[in-house]
């Protein structure tokens, strides 16, 4: 038997069964088009061989387009009334035993996924986009690749380069996991309720080789929030607070990292941040306001 995919009038008639109104505080529109959820599929080039993980999967209607591959799905929602449900909507659509495993949660507090997941595909809840991303590129190291849809201010920041109008902290923070591009848009139609912002797709791979350890990763991350806290500032000013207390403590932390102490955070890639991270270990005192970079 075949997956089947959820139509707008099933996904209606399901959220009155479950009384469940999409609401601004969670981020939820419903995708109701299986053509956009087989899209969504395909650009992330799943098949039988990979087990996803799926955040928000709501009333189920991209989770069945993954199964409708072939992949197994780890679904994580934090609405009880919708994870309780979307086993019953997977069986009741086709999907093999075992493909599917919801876990009760908020993406933000999972530490540990059945399954060990090496995809992500969602459609993330827009106020929680960015958080959800970095905390899952955080702590699952097996996620190699994956495609999100999220709105398409946050999507344009993730897919930045350095010197671009929207490039900021999303940018270089996504950088040190891997290359992002933008891979589509999204039509507000497809959603129920239509939202009142554009969607875009976003795909990213995962580097083959860490850049750092957590230390050192927490101490890069430290710095962009700096540099970017008040982005017109030069960074020998804007740095002078975590790399010494002094805007010539952070021009000699800069030109020792190969980087121009009148430069600003907005046109500096992941790379020139880590070396200035790398600079900030060598340098003595201990500077204050970051963590240690050893490791």
């Amino acid at each position: 038997m075949s997956v089947t995919l959820l139509g707008a009038s099933e996904i209606r008639r399901l959220a009155v069964e479950l009384d469940v109104t999409p609401t601004k505080k969670l981020g939820q529109n419903f995708v109701v088009d299986a053509n956009t959820v087989r899209r969504i599929v395909q650009i992330a080039r799943v098949d039988a061989d990979h087990r996803v993980v799926e955040v928000g999967p709501g009333l189920g209607s991209l989770t069945l387009a993954i199964l409708e591959a072939g992949a197994s799905v780890t679904a994580v929602e934090i609405d009880h009334r919708l994870a309780a449900r979307l086993p019953r909507t997977a069986r009741e659509h086709g999907a093999p035993e075992g493909a599917l495993t919801v876990v009760d949660a908020d993406a933000l507090r999972v530490t540990d996924l059945p399954g060990d997941p090496s995809v992500l595909v969602a459609n993330l809840p827009y106020n929680v986009s960015v958080p959800v991303l970095l905390h899952l590129l955080e702590h699952f190291a097996r996620l190699e690749r994956g495609v999100v849809m999220v709105q398409a201010e946050v999507g344009e920041r993730l897919a930045a380069a350095p010197g671009s109008k929207v490039y900021g902290v999303p940018s270089v923070k996504a950088a040190w996991y891997g290359t992002w591009r933008l891979a589509g848009m999204v039509s507000r139609q497809v959603f129920w309720p239509v939202p009142n912002v554009d969607s875009v797709l976003v795909a990213f791979d995962r580097d083959a080789r860490p850049r750092g350890s957590d230390d050192q990763r927490r101490a890069v991350f430290t710095i962009v929030d700096a540099a970017f806290q008040q982005r017109r500032k030069m960074l020998r000013q804007a740095l002078a607070a975590v790399l010494g207390g002094s805007a010539a403590d952070a021009s000699a932390v800069l030109t020792a990292a190969g980087v121009a102490p009148t430069a600003r955070g907005e046109e500096l890639g992941i790379d020139d941040f880590v070396r200035i991270a790398a600079a900030v270990r060598e340098a003595s005192p201990e500077p204050r306001g970051i963590v240690s970079l050893d490791g």
